[in-house]
């Protein structure tokens, strides 16, 4: 049995795995330093492991459109399940739904990055990080409002 490695492709792969660690990383520090129960690891390795999949079904992979869309769905669908262990509801609350959403975001920055869609990548990553981090004083005031009606409304 003859054993041929591409190092060059190797080593493009290596790096396409670290630019997708990297661009969510932000996102995922953000989310650890407001003490958000998923943050600096998971996000992480949701792009990561996106990429990684993509990766193994790329056309260099002797795979074709129709495997490629296979794993594109599977890749989806375990993102998802995913993002829904990160939901929470109580009483009269749900939480965790923007942590959802943005490991669902995670997934598609890693897959982006495997198909060398480098600016949509950035720009999910960027807006992503920019969401979380400028509208969360919105949602307060929001949420801050609609506490104060279920008060009034419980009087």
């Amino acid at each position: 049995m003859h054993f041929s490695f591409n190092w060059l492709l190797g080593a493009a792969d290596v790096i396409r795995l670290l630019i997708a660690y990297a661009l969510v990383f932000p996102v995922g520090w953000y989310r650890e330093k407001e003490a958000h129960g998923v943050g600096v690891r998971t996000f992480p390795l949701v792009a990561m492991a996106s990429c990684g999949y993509l990766l193994l079904a790329s056309p260099s992979a002797h795979m074709g459109p129709e495997a490629q869309s296979r794993v594109i769905q599977g890749l989806v669908a375990g993102i998802g399940f995913i993002g829904g262990g990160a939901i929470l509801k109580t009483e009269n609350r749900v939480q965790g739904v923007a942590t959802a959403a943005s490991i669902w975001n995670t997934g598609v920055v890693g897959a982006s990055v495997a198909q060398d869609r480098y600016l949509l990548a950035a720009m999910l990553a960027f807006m992503n990080f920019i969401t979380l981090r400028l509208l969360l004083g919105v949602k307060k005031k929001l949420d801050g409002g609609e506490e104060e009606k279920l008060e009034s409304a419980q009087k």
